[in-house]
């Protein structure tokens, strides 16, 4: 039988359906290096299926950049750059992932340069920026500060250049469909056309992160956690979704939103300062403004609570101004329309919801615990992170997972006969249609989130969020909906009550997890992953040792 539990009470098999042989949810980096990766299996038939358009991604707003270890200058290697990210992930990196991400990433990198990739040069090669936790030059950016626009037009050039792929913009994807435990595709929402049923041998989900689970965000809209919810109603391993990285510095002015002022310009010198003009970062750590984004963070929030103020300043007025402005062009021109000039005014700067560390398990392979499913980029919990992202390693995950997935899937859907739609009929529970006022709940649960399950959490405010997430999950997950924003609002209900969970039953503070009633690392019981699956509403926690 067809297992599913749809958001919507339509029919599968009374809607249009379509086949193919790997259908990619997501079109970031990690998904569209996976559907160039399965396309390149011969005869092989890719759909990707993109929620808005293809400027939406998540990917296209990555300024950052992307860190390998392309050559010996300034003293690296492939082993240090190994070495800072196990030690960023505070006792829960992969070693094997991370050995697997970081030399294989060279690969990936090279592979974009030969593509077009227009990286940052001087003279003679590369510009390398430092940043946060990394102990060598080794970030390598485009454009300045528009890594990941140029990442991202690279590889859709190479995409569209593949016959056999197929990409559909404004197209939901709804639930996953299953049968005797295996996937075999999703229900989608076309914009104009309604509602579709995709079969397919194999499934790769790189459908991003979940940052709008918090009105503080750095993340575009389109970030609501769909890819974990679908995988979990369908009966996914889900892990370590407590650890929700928060990024340092987003612009903090009336009106604008939580723009993201990359982590290079503090690696390039900038200061952080108080109401006061004071530097304070060297009171809380030895590195400073390098110091783990967790650590920076922190520091921001108790220097707020210190001069009882809501905003630092990012101050880059010491730095010459015409590298600053050829350095960060896009915070240069964001800043400038809210009247800041960055090489004369400090920028008001404080931390917003960065970076979902936790996700849909994924083995090396990036395969999930069910048959067909795959998981790449931000939406999988691959083990290179830990319980803390190292700055820039994301876009570099997304590239060897989006390809190692890719390979993986098409490898399966050839070894598996052609997707028959199944003769018998399932008819969906109805359920009931009701008017709910849906902005209100999503801001509603935004300022929960960010009030209980932010940067510094405790058990008797994470028992409250968890009460209340179920408490509304209680009726809207029960409405028939039939349009993206009420799927939306159900997705981001489920992510949240599977972060504020999470973090309820880690009893300890770890990389960016931070409970203020148990502040202590204990590595002799969590020293662990936590895992959830809908079968059960208790974790299983599974020691990494």
């Amino acid at each position: 039988m067809i297992s599913r539990r749809h958001l919507t009470g339509f029919d599968t098999f009374q809607v249009p359906h379509r086949f193919t042989d790997v259908l990619v949810i997501g079109a970031g980096l990690a998904g569209c290096r996976a559907a160039i990766a399965a396309a390149t299996m011969p005869g092989t038939r890719v759909t990707v299926l993109a929620k808005g358009t293809l400027v939406d991604a998540n990917s296209e707003h990555a300024q950052g950049g992307i860190a390998a270890v392309l050559g010996p200058e300034g003293g690296d290697s492939p082993e240090l750059h190994v070495e800072d990210t196990l030690r960023a992930g505070c006792g829960l990196g992969d070693p094997e992932i991370v050995e697997v991400v970081v030399r294989e990433g060279i690969g990936r990198v090279r592979e974009l340069i030969d593509w077009g990739a227009q990286f940052d040069r001087g003279e003679e090669r590369f510009r390398l920026a430092q940043e946060g936790g990394h102990s060598r030059p080794r970030i390598l950016h485009a454009r300045g500060d528009y890594t990941g626009h140029e990442l991202l037009r690279t590889l859709l050039d190479h995409l569209r250049g593949e016959p056999r792929i197929h990409l559909i913009e404004n197209c939901f994807a709804i639930d996953l469909l299953t049968e005797d435990s295996r996937c075999i595709g999703a229900m989608a929402y076309e914009e104009g056309t309604g509602l579709e049923a995709i079969w397919a041998r194999a499934v790769v989900i790189a459908t991003g992160g979940a940052g709008r689970l918090f009105r503080e965000t750095t993340n575009p809209p389109n970030a609501t956690g769909d890819g974990v919810a679908m995988a979990f109603r369908a009966g996914a391993v889900i892990r370590d979704m407590e650890f929700v990285q928060f990024h340092p510095t987003t612009l903090y002015v009336a009106g604008a939103d939580r723009f993201l002022i990359t982590e290079a310009a503090r690696g390039e010198g900038g200061k952080l300062k108080d109401r006061y003009g004071r530097a304070f970062m060297k009171d809380y750590h030895p590195d400073a403004e390098l110091a783990p984004r967790d650590v920076v963070s922190r520091a921001i929030l108790s220097q707020l609570a210190k001069v009882q103020d809501s905003r630092v300043f990012l101050d880059l007025t010491g730095l010459d101004p015409a590298f600053v402005r050829r350095r960060f062009p896009n915070v240069d021109q964001i800043c400038r329309s809210f009247g800041i000039d960055i090489t004369k005014d400090p920028i008001p700067v404080r931390p917003s919801a960065h970076y979902m560390i936790g996700g849909i398990r994924a083995d090396p392979d990036g395969a999930t615990n069910i048959e067909g499913l795959y998981a790449s980029g931000e939406a999988a919990s691959t083990g290179l992170h830990g319980a803390n992202r190292l700055g820039s390693n994301s876009l570099l995950e997304a590239l060897v997972f989006g390809h190692r997935a890719g390979n993986a899937a098409a490898a399966k859907a050839v070894s598996l006969p052609k997707i028959q739609v199944p003769t018998h009929r399932t008819i969906g529970e109805r359920r009931r249609e009701t008017s709910l006022d849906l902005p209100d709940l999503m801001h509603s649960l935004q300022s929960l989130m960010g009030r209980l399950v932010g940067i510094e959490r405790a058990g008797p405010g994470l028992e409250e969020a968890v009460h209340q997430i179920e408490h509304w999950t209680r009726y809207a997950l029960d409405v028939d909906f039939h349009k993206p924003d009420g799927w939306t609002l159900q997705n981001l209900l489920t992510a949240a009550g599977l972060v504020a969970r999470a973090a309820l039953a880690r009893r300890e503070s770890r990389g960016v997890h931070y409970r203020t009633d148990f502040p202590a690392t204990d590595d002799e019981t969590w020293l662990a992953h936590v895992e959830w699956t809908i079968q059960s509403l208790e974790p299983v926690i599974r020691p990494t040792r």
